[in-house]
């Protein structure tokens, strides 16, 4: 069944809890609903790395692929690192994908998390917990 493809990118990290964040988020993510191939990749220290995540996406059944960079905000990383791993100039957030049966798809560049009532929401959630944990 031919589907969108959603990479998700995370930093990466020496410690294992920042890959089970980014994996974890995919999963999740896939439970929550079925319109995309959901795989997760990292920048640094963590495997599989961005150019793997890319290359595997490579084989898929997919009509589109759109890269969602797991960051809080625009940083070098998200400006500049990522972009280039995909073949995008600065400020791009479209371009092409060539799948390995030659077929070219649309590829769509996400923004980092930034600022979202969500996440203000979140972030009082985990004050509130830690208030009932350690109070």
């Amino acid at each position: 069944m031919c589907k969108q493809g959603l990479l998700l990118i995370g930093h990466g990290s020496r410690l294992n809890h920042n890959k089970e964040l980014a994996t974890s988020t995919a999963e999740l993510m896939g439970k929550k609903s079925d319109e995309f191939l959901i795989k997760s990749c990292f920048m640094e220290h963590s495997t599989p790395n961005v150019p793997e995540g890319i290359a595997g996406m490579k084989h898929e059944d997919i009509e589109l692929l759109v890269v969602v960079p797991l960051f809080l905000a625009k940083g070098i990383h998200v400006l500049q690192d990522i972009p280039e791993l995909l073949g995008l100039a600065a400020g791009e957030f479209k371009g092409t994908f060539t799948l390995d049966n030659g077929k070219v798809i649309p590829l769509i560049y996400a923004d980092p998390i930034g600022i979202d009532p969500l996440l203000a929401d979140l972030m009082l959630k985990n004050a509130r917990n830690a208030i009932q944990a350690y109070l």
